[in-house]
């Protein structure tokens, strides 16, 4: 009998949510390795397997053709074999709320390793609570992802806000040959924001004139003489069937750092509150002069590891999503992350990264 030898990621360390299964399990599929992870999201109210992640770690199964042991709703613990990895297009349907964009953060890293281009359509929740906003996505995480020569596009089919979902996205990608090392060090100067202000069911176009208002106001009074554009969309019921509001604001830079906050309404939605606490979250980035946002560390980690020479980013404190994804991609990968706090008060993060190479396009 064939014993195999599984590396342990226990996911109730620092943040224990799900954030230590989607990075085992990416990296698990990029390395070939088989992984087992323990006490799956033990800190969260309902611990174990949400729909949201059956549905990416099944999504895994299929591009990789694994072995997976204790993919069930609620399991606490999981044991994933992978094989190669298999372009394809591939269909989620979570009939849920579930977040499309915590399902992409698992798919896109492995799916870069395929011997052909792929495209992943999920139906799900597109702005849901505590998790990455669909347009941050498109504009924020998409952009950064260029410095490691990574390209895909993000298509919004259809939005979906809780709790019935009813969101539907594509991402399609292409392969590389290797992840390149990427540098988020130089701040330059502000360049211009843009915003995206929405609202959709019953809610009316008010609400997002009024988050629209109140964050380019906090904007131009800090910085007069640069562009703040905010659009407001009221979405059709083709493109939105139910209640959502929020607004999304990007900052670009002289260098090209891209950075963005993005706030969503609950059942009694203020506009004006909603655009404050994004631009308010904004200015405090572009004040300190940080390179990535404090969304975005995490989202990056795994690809520092995986590329081919030194990556840097600068930023703010380290959140616990952020130390969480430094473990799992240290014990997966062998590599060592370095973090200095300068004497400003930011944060360095530095690693050499493993320079994963595609095996197809070699």
């Amino acid at each position: 009998m064939e014993v195999t030898d599984f590396i342990e990621i226990d996911g109730s360390y620092l943040e224990g949510g799900g954030q230590s299964l989607r990075n085992a399990l990416s990296l698990s599929c990029i390395l070939s390795k088989p992984v087992r992870v323990v006490n799956i999201r033990a800190n969260r109210p309902k611990p174990g397997l949400s729909h949201q992640h059956l549905q990416g770690v099944n999504l895994l199964r299929d591009i990789t053709n694994a072995d997976v042991v204790g993919n069930t709703l609620f399991s606490t613990q999981l044991e994933f074999s992978p094989r190669a990895v298999r372009n394809d297009s591939y269909r989620v349907e979570t009939r849920t709320a579930a977040s499309i964009t915590l399902i992409y953060q698992m798919a896109l890293p492995v799916l870069l390793f395929a011997a052909r281009s792929s495209r992943v359509d999920v139906t799900g929740g597109t702005n849901v609570a505590f998790a990455p906003q669909i347009e941050y996505m498109q504009q924020v995480l998409l952009p950064n992802l260029k410095r490691f020569g990574i390209h895909a596009e993000l298509k919004i089919l259809h939005y979906g806000f809780y709790p019935r979902g009813n969101g539907r996205c594509l991402l399609e990608l292409l392969p590389i040959r290797r992840v390149e090392p990427a540098q988020f060090v130089d701040f330059g100067e502000l360049d211009d924001v843009k915003g995206y202000a929405f609202c959709a069911g019953r809610l009316p176009r008010s609400i997002a004139m009024d988050m629209q208002q109140t964050a380019q106001r906090e904007i131009h009074r800090l910085w007069p003489y640069n562009d703040c554009t905010i659009t407001v969309v009221k979405h059709p019921v083709d493109k939105a069937r139910d209640n959502g509001a929020g607004i999304i604001m990007t900052a670009r830079t002289t260098t090209g750092c891209v950075l963005g906050t993005a706030t969503l309404g609950e059942k009694k939605v203020d506009g004006h509150v909603l655009g404050s606490d994004a631009s308010c979250q904004l200015v405090e980035y572009l004040r300190k002069e940080i390179c990535v946002d404090a969304h975005m560390q995490d989202q990056l980690i795994i690809y520092m590891s995986m590329a081919n020479g030194v990556s840097t980013i600068r930023t703010g404190p380290l959140t616990k999503h952020t130390r969480t994804a430094i473990h799992v991609a240290e014990k997966m990968t062998g590599v060592k992350f370095e973090v200095e706090v300068e004497p400003s008060g930011l944060t360095r993060v530095s690693c050499h990264g493993l320079g994963c190479v595609n095996r197809f396009l070699l």
